[in-house]
């Protein structure tokens, strides 16, 4: 059976990222997003392509949303409520709690930009009524919706971000969401196990670029600041509410404490507050550096930095200004920019991506005359800095996820159309695996989950043919033949030698007891003459006064003075040895050989 993978948003294009997926007979959306750079009805994914119908519950049997950004949640409301999506909602814990705020934000600004109307956009009720229809997980949780299996794991980007992992009998689909493969000062880099899934999905934002190191970053943002503060002027870095904001935070910080500046420096209203919250109620989200210095201090607490109060913005002197939101397209970052941008003494620093048709994404192309809307325009005479601090993976990240993960296939979305085209080849070229990059609208159909014949050679069914009933060996796959053979045939094959393995255990008795080999050796003997687990191969008849006993790798040996166990085993009997270790110390527990009936009935 084909799978299908249909963006209605975030296909050769940033924003409003919404990709369908049929899965084994089964709809899964990831995210629902909106676009940052319109106002109008093209700001959310086109659900009509899903029904013309109000109602789109019968067309999706799942939605899950990776992470709390607007371009990834920002429509959530309106499919629920507008839409009438009343089927099950997945996220985790951080989204779940964090996504309802940011939600609220976007909705006052919109609503205030349209003049007080909700037409064609949601209520603050909508937001409410959405949210109790979320199911919330955890990182290596699986949870089984209708026959569909969810799995989220750890992306770094910003707090409670998740690829998902999802499968539907023999299909898989991996969607990394947003995410990062280095870690910053309070997140670590995205961790995924090597899962082999059908088809990746994965985000194509730096699809070409291959940044510089992070310290060379710091190093430039902290000149930069420094000199434009030095001579009088004003800086502001629009960021996020959550994510960016604390990391840059955190540098700032930390180099006015070491340089002893007293220039100020101010965040939004609300932003350090929200973030130490969100920072303590989930702080086994953040880096190991963040979880093992928290309880001493809270390194969220930025006492250099104030929050913002309006009448800042038009106060004489130099100052450094967090604001939000990162892409200046609307609210409080927006508001100083068109204060400050006319004096050339002033520097606005982009750290993040900024989505075509923003404030931002206009700002970063040079353009000088820049409408703001209808009634506004304003001249930029400002310095203009670029230092990337976007929580995104650059190209080689994308590269090295691909390689890690080592999906049959890849699918790009949420990147430009001719970077994904370079990195689509690139994929292909160096990693010899299917590449697509679809469009809004447009379908990639890929052929998946089939059954592979496995031919196993006659050494594997012989050597295994135990009372457990399964098969070990070494799975080889070549072009056009999978098979299953022997570690020895594999290690021969490939010209490889063996390591062997051996453990090495000394177990106390206590008093002498000379006859405890030969009391171990009466129990396997006589009352596990079969055991597929013990004596697959050999069943030893010991004479009584035997002092040493082996069983496979397996020898039991007791020192001269009667008071200690000697056992050594080979990695391959870890099973076997693990099993007898632990009857050994029943028996040494018991007082003598005529306890033993007892020991074996109640084991």
């Amino acid at each position: 059976m084909d799978i299908e993978v249909i963006p209605l948003g975030a296909g050769q294009d940033v924003g409003r990222s919404c990709i369908i997926v049929r899965l084994g007979g089964k709809h899964i959306m990831f995210d629902a997003g909106m676009h940052a750079g319109f106002d109008d009805h093209r700001r959310f994914p086109n659900f009509d392509l899903i029904s013309p119908r109000q109602d789109l519950t019968p067309y999706l049997d799942c939605v899950i949303i990776s992470h709390f950004h607007l371009d990834h949640c920002g429509s959530l409301p309106y499919l629920s409520e507008v839409r009438g999506y009343a089927g099950p909602i997945v996220m985790t814990y951080p989204t779940r709690a964090i996504c309802p705020i940011l939600l609220d934000d976007y909705r006052k600004i919109t609503v205030e930009k349209q003049g007080g109307s909700h037409e064609g956009f949601f209520t603050a009720d909508d937001i409410g009524k959405c949210m109790a229809k979320v199911t919330s997980m955890s990182l290596g949780q699986t949870l089984t919706i209708s026959g569909i299996e969810i799995t989220p794991y750890y992306a770094g980007h910003v707090l409670g971000a998740a690829m998902f992992l999802v499968r539907v009998g023999h299909q898989s689909v991996l969607y990394s969401g947003d995410y990062n493969m280095t870690p910053d000062r309070h997140l670590g880099a995205a961790t995924v196990p090597r899962l082999m899934p059908d088809i990746l999905i994965t985000e194509s934002t730096y699809a070409t670029t291959i940044r510089d190191s992070k310290r060379l970053r710091e190093r430039q943002l902290l000149q930069q600041i420094n000199d434009c503060v030095m001579q009088g002027g004003k800086v502001l870095i629009p960021v996020f509410a959550l994510g960016r904001a604390q990391e840059l935070m955190l540098l700032i910080e930390m180099y006015w404490q070491r340089m002893g500046l007293e220039i100020p420096v101010y965040c939004s209203q609300g932003l350090s507050a929200r973030a130490t919250q969100y920072y303590k109620l989930f702080i086994s989200w953040t880096n190991e550096n963040v979880k093992k210095t928290f309880v001493k201090q809270n390194i969220f607490d930025f006492p250099h930095i104030k929050p913002l109060q309006k009448s800042h913005i038009d106060a004489i002197g130099p100052m450094v200004v967090f604001a939000t939101p990162g892409m200046l397209h609307s609210g409080q970052s927006l508001e100083i920019f068109k204060a400050w941008c006319g004096d050339s003494k002033n520097m606005i620093i982009l750290p993040g991506y900024c989505v075509a048709g923003t404030v931002g994404n206009k700002v970063l192309a040079g353009q000088k005359k820049i409408q703001i809307d209808r009634a506004t325009a304003v001249i930029v005479n400002c310095s203009v800095s670029k230092v990337s601090f976007s929580a995104h993976a650059d190209a080689k990240g994308i590269l090295q996820l691909v390689h890690q993960v080592k999906p049959r296939n890849v699918v790009l979305v949420h990147g430009e159309r001719l970077k994904m085209s370079v990195l689509s080849s690139k994929i292909e070229n160096d990693l010899s695996t299917p590449c697509y990059f679809p469009a809004n609208g447009s379908i990639v159909r890929v052929s998946a989950g089939g059954d592979i014949p496995i031919h196993i050679s006659a050494s594997v069914i012989q050597s295994s043919s135990n009372a457990l009933g399964h098969l070990e060996g070494v799975l080889i796959s070549a072009a056009d033949r999978t098979e299953l053979v022997s570690t020895d045939e594999a290690m021969q094959r490939h010209g490889l030698h063996p390591h062997r393995i051996e453990f090495v255990e000394m177990i106390a008795i206590g008093s002498p007891r000379f006859t405890l080999v030969n009391e171990i050796a009466i129990i396997i003997d006589r009352f596990f003459p079969d055991s597929g687990l013990i004596l697959k191969t050999t069943a030893p008849k010991l004479g009584m006064m035997d002092t040493r006993l082996q069983i496979r790798s397996l020898s039991i040996e007791a020192t001269e003075d009667g008071t200690t166990l000697s056992l050594r085993w080979d990695y391959a009997d870890e099973d076997m040895a693990a099993h007898i270790r632990s009857m050994i110390q029943t028996l040494i527990a018991t007082s003598s050989i005529t306890d033993i009936p007892k020991l074996l009935s109640n084991s």
